[in-house]
């Protein structure tokens, strides 16, 4: 087993004790800090620095240079499965992603298949050599964290070919033909599977589930074309490796209202958004799954004084942890980090957590 100088990112996953409540944030490497963007504009593009190895190395550790970080994520985007299908990722300056050949024909989603992995060697190579960089004289930093899309998430993107305000062809998809609906996402889970067991046998420590469209679904077909993909994936997870438990998050926006039945998904850990108060989440978990999140991102807008002060009020709503009792709470944001906020504020945000934290533990 390697060792890790500070694993708290992975006991309070696992529901076990820890000192304080640990921190990442959703999209830690991006355009917010300077030196993202003097990378980024060194690669030439997005996929230029995503599909290299030693730039997404080099991106993934800059926040933990500047924060008291307590895990390192994998820098990569969720799209690269369907790319590696053969879709055909862009992305184009302004318009975000798109997709050359989007499903929109029977025969397109009867003709899709499981990619070859060797088609995303790169993100492999990527998490190795991120954990190489994490570790010196044997001892790694922080723990790495690889992810993917949701099949559902992927399914979105995938049949609207870019982002949606309705995902309008998709459940235009989903409620005239769920049987095509329901190949797309069996193929979707099976891929996500073996990608995350992939990045799994690379190195990554822990990973998560993207899940963030999920939301966009009505109560019913949320269970049957999201929840139960996701539990497809988590099923078929390497949930040892190293002599290691791997903790698996994961995290639906807008997923609120079904956070009891996402508890039994298989996932050791759930992420929520900013809606949910993260103590009557608790309430509805109980013991089943640790809880990561929840503050606004738009708070990192505010003062310092007003970060300092959201950011204890979320951690004030989980409450305190008893000794011996097996929860667990991971802090995060709601939802990615914007690039719009200064970087200086999310020092304020770590080291909040990190000192009100250790005062609600004593």
């Amino acid at each position: 087993m390697s060792t890790i100088a500070n694993d708290t990112f992975l006991r309070a996953l696992l529901r076990e004790p820890t000192e304080y409540t640990p921190v990442w944030l959703m999209r830690q490497a991006g355009r917010y800090l300077p030196e993202y963007n003097a990378t980024r504009s060194r690669a030439g593009s997005f996929l230029a620095l995503a599909t290299s190895p030693e730039l997404a190395t080099e991106v993934t550790l800059q926040p933990l240079e500047r924060y008291a970080l307590d895990a390192a994520i994998l820098f990569s985007d969720i799209l690269t499965v369907p790319d590696a299908m053969g879709l055909g990722l862009r992305f184009a300056a302004g318009e975000g992603p798109r997709f050359e050949h989007a499903l929109r024909t029977e025969a397109q989603i009867r003709a899709l298949r499981v990619p070859d992995l060797e088609r995303l060697r790169y993100v492999f190579d990527a998490v190795a050599s991120i954990r190489r960089a994490l570790t010196r004289d044997g001892v790694q930093r922080v723990p790495l964290i690889g992810f993917s899309g949701s099949p559902w998430t992927l399914a979105c993107y995938m049949v609207e070919g870019q982002g949606s305000d309705d995902w309008r062809q998709t459940k235009t998809l989903l409620y005239s033909r769920p049987d095509l609906m329901h190949h797309i996402l069996q193929v979707n889970a099976d891929a996500v599977a073996a990608y995350l067991n992939a990045q799994i046998d690379a190195g990554a420590q822990a990973v998560m589930v993207f899940d963030s469209w999920g939301g966009a679904l009505a109560d019913g077909a949320f269970q049957e074309f999201s929840l139960a993909y996701s539990r497809r994936v988590l099923a078929s997870l390497r949930r040892e490796h190293e002599g290691r438990r791997v903790p698996a998050i994961l995290f639906t926006k807008g997923g609120g209202p079904w956070l009891s039945e996402m508890a039994e998904s298989g996932a050791d850990a759930l992420g929520v958004d900013w809606t949910v108060n993260l103590g009557a989440a608790r309430a509805r978990v109980g013991s089943r799954v640790a809880l990561q999140g929840n503050l606004d991102p738009s708070v990192l807008f505010a003062p310092p004084e007003q970060i300092a002060r959201q950011a204890r009020a979320v951690l004030d709503s989980f409450g305190p942890i008893a000794a011996g009792e097996r929860v667990g709470h991971v802090f995060n944001l709601g939802h990615g980090i914007s690039q719009f906020t200064p970087a200086e504020h999310v020092g304020v945000l770590v080291d909040t957590v990190h000192e009100h934290s250790r005062r609600l533990r004593a």
